[in-house]
C-alpha cells in the first residue's frame, strides 16, 4: 500500500535531499575512483537518479522521482530534482563524485559594466559565424532558430558553424564537435540535414545515416583532426584546459579575435551581434548586414524562440548561455 505523504513526511523528504548529498559523496567517491576525467551530463544524471532512489526506497514511489538536466552553473551540472512533492535545484560536480542539494553565493554580485554594442558592418554578402558548444542547451537553441534563416537566405550569405575554444560537456561533446566540423569541411551539403536531426534528440549515429553522411570520409577526417589538434589526447592528459574545462582549439584564433566568452555567440561581418533566438529576430539581424538586402529578407519566419536543449518545442528564453 502506498503511504500517504504528511507534513512531517514533507520535512523528511527535504532532509533526504540534503542527506543524499552526504551519502552520494561517499557512494560516488568510491564508484568513480577508478575513472579519470569528467562525465557527460547524462551519465551524471543517471547516477543522481540511482542514488536518490536508493535513499528513498520504500518511502517514495519511483514514479514520483525525477531529475532533469538544466545546464552548467557554478562550474557544476545543475538539475531540477523532484522527490514526491518537493522540488529543488541541485548541483553535481562534473566528474560525478559529489552532489549538492543547493548552492549559496558567497560573493556579492556586481552589476556588469555594459559596453556599447558595435555597429554591424554592411557587406554585399554577409559573413555569418555562429559559435556554440554542441551540447550546450542554449547553443542548440540558437541552432534551431538559425537553420530556417540559413535555408531562407541560401547563397546570399556565407555561413559557418564554429565552436568555442573550450567544451563544458565532456568527451562526448569534443567528439561531436570534431564530427560536425568535418561534415561542414568535407560534406557541407549534409550539415543542415544532419543538424536538423541531431537537434531533436542528440542521436548522432542515427542522424549520420539519415543525412547520408559518408562514414568513411568522416572517420578519416575526424582522425586527422584529432591528431592535428590533439583534442582527445589533451582531454585525457589534462592539457590545455580552460579553468576546469577541456580545450577545443580548432577555432581558437577566431575565439580570441572576437572575444568569444561562451555558447552561443553570433558574429556578423566580424562583429558580435545580439539577437533573440527565434528565426524572425535572427533573420532581421543578419539582414542588417547587407548593403542591399535581398527579397528573402522579407520572408515571414517564426517569432517564437525554440526551447533550449534537444527537442522540437518552442517558448524558450533567449538569455541563457554556457560560459
Amino acid at each position: 500500500m502506498k503511504k500517504e505523504i504528511s507534513q512531517n513526511d514533507d520535512k523528511f523528504i527535504k532532509g533526504v535531499l540534503v542527506g543524499v548529498a552526504v551519502a552520494v559523496i561517499g557512494f560516488w567517491g568510491y564508484e568513480f575512483l577508478k575513472g579519470i576525467g569528467n562525465l557527460s551530463a547524462e551519465e551524471v544524471e543517471k547516477k543522481v537518479v540511482a542514488a536518490i532512489k536508493k535513499e528513498v526506497t520504500g518511502f517514495v514511489d519511483e514514479k514520483d522521482i525525477s531529475v532533469k538536466y538544466i545546464g552548467i552553473d557554478y562550474g557544476m551540472y545543475s538539475y531540477d530534482v523532484v522527490v514526491g512533492p518537493q522540488k529543488v535545484v541541485s548541483y553535481a560536480t562534473l566528474d560525478g563524485k559529489k552532489l549538492f542539494a543547493s548552492a549559496i553565493d558567497t560573493e556579492e554580485k556586481k552589476a556588469p559594466v555594459a559596453e556599447a554594442p558595435k555597429e554591424i558592418q554592411k557587406n554585399d554578402k554577409p559573413a555569418v559565424e555562429l559559435f556554440v558548444m554542441s551540447h550546450c542547451p542554449y547553443g542548440t537553441q540558437i541552432e534551431k532558430g538559425i537553420i530556417p534563416v540559413i535555408e531562407t537566405l541560401g547563397n546570399n550569405i556565407d555561413f559557418e558553424l564554429k565552436f568555442c575554444d573550450y567544451a563544458m560537456h565532456g568527451e562526448e561533446e569534443l567528439k561531436e564537435q570534431m564530427a560536425q566540423y568535418c561534415i561542414q569541411k568535407e560534406q557541407k551539403d549534409k550539415l543542415l540535414p544532419y543538424l536538423k536531426c541531431f537537434l531533436k534528440d542528440g542521436k548522432s549515429d542515427d542522424c549520420l545515416s539519415l543525412a547520408g553522411v559518408d562514414s568513411g570520409k568522416l572517420i578519416s577526417c575526424v582522425d586527422a583532426t584529432d591528431k592535428q589538434f590533439k583534442v582527445i589526447e589533451n582531454f585525457k592528459g589534462n592539457v590545455g584546459y580552460k579553468n576546469e574545462f577541456p580545450g577545443f582549439t580548432i577555432f581558437k584564433e577566431e575565439n580570441d579575435r572576437y572575444a568569444i566568452s561562451g555558447s552561443p555567440a553570433l558574429v556578423i561581418n566580424g562583429v558580435q551581434a545580439q539577437s533573440n533566438r527565434d528565426s524572425k529576430s535572427l533573420l532581421d539581424v543578419i539582414c542588417s548586414g547587407f548593403n542591399n538586402p535581398p527579397k528573402e529578407c522579407k520572408t515571414v519566419l517564426s517569432n517564437s524562440a525554440p526551447q533550449s536543449g534537444f527537442g522540437e518545442g518552442t517558448g524558450g528564453d533567449s538569455s541563457g548561455s554556457c560560459n
